[in-house]
């Protein structure tokens, strides 16, 4: 196992931890700015206001693209324990 490879591993596992979270992250940071915007203006400084809409953005984007998500990361964890061999031998 070279350094190389492990460099390249590691590359290729963070691009897709950042694929896979990018759709979650960006849903909840829009929902919050556009709540933190909404209580801005009419100064209503409630906690849930800002959590609930958040959580429900979550989970519809889990729900919509949640198996994108799964069939990425199986795709993934196949070919790095398909490549083991190669680099043990």
């Amino acid at each position: 196992m070279t350094s190389q490879f492990v460099l390249t591993m590691g590359r290729d596992a963070l691009t897709m931890l950042l694929m896979i979270a990018m759709p979650v992250l960006g849903v909840v940071m829009a929902v919050g700015l556009l709540v933190s915007i909404f209580q801005a203006v009419t100064q209503i400084h409630e906690a849930t206001l800002a959590f609930v809409p958040k959580l429900i953005a979550a989970v519809v984007v889990f729900a919509i693209a949640g198996p994108w998500m799964i069939s990425s990361l199986v795709d993934f964890l196949r070919r790095t324990i398909e490549a083991i061999p190669s680099v043990v031998g």
